[in-house]
């Protein structure tokens, strides 16, 4: 077990180092020129440009600019605008003069939200998910188990943003059956917290919660029809400890995989929520950097994106040696 761990974290910083390199080669190496972007059209002077390339680096040699980068995600950097000096201390993913801020503390003021959105949503489409789909798998044929499945494919063919922003709408500001998204540091009041973060929840987990119960209930369709189920029946035991203890472990397997990549595609920015409900995480944190061209934000929220998706899939694989042993060999 251990071995395994160890090759695959190896794994995961190979890739994380690649996708370092791939980023600062997307953004900087690329035939674009970020200064002229950030500078604007109408307002750029010949200075503000210049200037704009030297607080980015962009003056130097692309190898000196990646050199810069690397080292200032051990041991920090220090940025020249305008005559002044600002320090970003490690791990600095860049300084934007637009917040005249370090990326790194605006990307962890704005953490809490995403990760309070992608954990809240989790729970909700989790359990609805494989509660729907371990129900319907059940009743394999019934009008029930057509009933369910029915409702999921008719949800999840409506485009989320919609669903979002109608309940946003109706629910919400119309007719107020539900709380209003807003975000309340749960430090500052938990009860806060938690009412502005219901309706928000309650929509990522419920539309979410289609493919999983999708997914769960072709597993455990599969699982019930093993041999060792068979067994498990013919020995006396209850259908109940059947059904949850010894088939629903092995049916979690897919539904794991789904869970890991949706949890990073979360953690990374769930923009639609954020944006719709007005939650200053990381997705509006993207959305806003592309109007102001804020390019080191943008960087910095890509690549915070892309390591959470490789370490993800890292606790993936080690949850997947748990649930099934086979997969160490």
């Amino acid at each position: 077990m251990l071995y395994f761990v160890a090759r695959r974290a190896l794994s995961a910083v190979t890739v994380v180092l690649a996708t370092l390199v791939a980023t600062f080669v997307l953004f900087f190496v690329a035939p674009t020129d970020p200064a002229a972007a950030i500078c604007g059209e109408r307002q750029c002077t010949t200075e503000r440009y210049e200037d704009i390339q030297r607080s980015l680096g962009l003056d130097k040699p692309k190898v000196e600019q990646f050199a810069g980068y690397m080292s200032g995600l051990v041991a920090g950097r220090d940025f020249e605008s305008q005559g002044s000096i600002r320090r970003c201390d490690a791990p600095c993913l860049g300084y934007s003069f637009k917040f005249d801020q370090s990326v790194f503390e605006i990307i962890k003021s704005r953490f809490p939200v995403t990760v309070s959105l992608a954990v809240g949503g989790a729970v909700v489409f989790l359990l609805f998910g494989v509660t729907i789909g371990s129900m319907a798998a059940k009743r394999r044929g019934t009008t029930g188990d057509r009933m369910l499945m029915s409702s999921t494919l008719v949800m999840s063919s409506i485009p989320y943003y919609i669903v979002a922003l109608m309940i946003s709408l109706y629910l919400t500001i119309y007719y107020t059956i539900l709380p209003r998204g807003a975000w309340v540091s749960p430090l500052d009041s938990p009860g806060g917290w938690l009412l502005g973060m219901i309706t928000p929840w309650l929509v990522l987990g419920i539309y979410n919660s289609t493919s999983y119960s999708r997914f769960s209930r072709g597993s455990m369709v599969e699982t019930l029809s093993e041999d060792y189920i068979r067994t498990a029946r013919a020995k006396g035991l209850s259908d109940r400890k059947v059904t949850y203890k010894h088939a629903l472990r092995s049916a979690l397997i897919p539904v794991v995989t789904i869970f890991g990549l949706d949890m990073a595609g979360l953690l990374g920015g769930t923009i639609f929520t954020e944006y719709i409900f007005d939650m200053p995480g990381m997705g509006k944190l993207a959305l806003d950097s592309l109007r102001n061209f804020d390019l080191p934000v943008i960087m910095g929220v890509v690549l915070v994106g892309a390591v959470l998706l490789v370490f993800m899939n890292f606790l993936v694989d080690v949850l997947y040696s748990v649930l099934d042993p086979r997969v160490r060999l």
